[in-house]
């Protein structure tokens, strides 16, 4: 390891994941991991919520919905199991999980024509991919704790916007039919 006598964590060198582990690169207890493993909770729980209500902004009467929902509930709860000491497996099943729900979430932004939201979504599914092709080829590995972080404040920033979009949609609803 050529980080063995580094101490603490470093953003240009970690992985996010890093943070989950018993013990850090440098064979230290890790001291973070009760706060990272909490956090990584609190992140899932969040998003299993953003999945439960994302369908709702698309009124659409096909599968794609249910799909993404299921889809995107199930990949956040394999995502809890990040710290068990399966760490690729979980990365692979979670990832091939999560892209079909954010495929079939793409595909609604498309019916509704919401393309700003489509075009940041795609350009998070190609930054997704980058750190994928790299992860499993190792080609560009001293690159890959950056982007990683990258893209995840990328989807962040993609599913708050979702977010809020579903929460003025909700919030209009309400107000017809309080009208009514």
């Amino acid at each position: 390891m050529e980080y063995i006598n580094h101490s603490g964590f470093s953003f240009w060198h970690n992985y996010l994941c890093d943070l989950l582990d018993d013990y850090a690169i440098n064979g230290e207890v890790n001291s973070a991991r009760f706060i990272a493993r909490t956090a990584l909770g609190i992140l899932c729980a969040s998003l299993i919520l953003l999945w439960f209500y994302l369908p709702k902004l698309f009124m659409t009467k096909s599968n794609n919905p249910k799909i993404m929902r299921l889809s995107g509930i199930l990949s956040l709860i394999i995502t809890l199991f990040l710290a068990s000491g399966t760490h690729d497996l979980i990365i692979r099943i979670a990832g091939i999980i999560g892209v079909i729900a954010i495929i079939t979430c793409l595909v609604e932004l498309y019916k509704i024509r919401s393309y700003k939201l489509l075009s940041f979504g795609l350009f998070c599914m190609l930054v997704f991919f980058a750190n994928y092709f790299i992860y499993e080829t190792g080609y560009l590995r001293n690159i890959l704790p950056v982007l990683q972080k990258f893209t995840f404040i990328s989807f962040i920033v993609w599913f708050a916007i979702l977010d809020i979009r579903l929460y003025k949609k909700q919030k209009l609803y309400n107000e017809k039919k309080t009208s009514l």
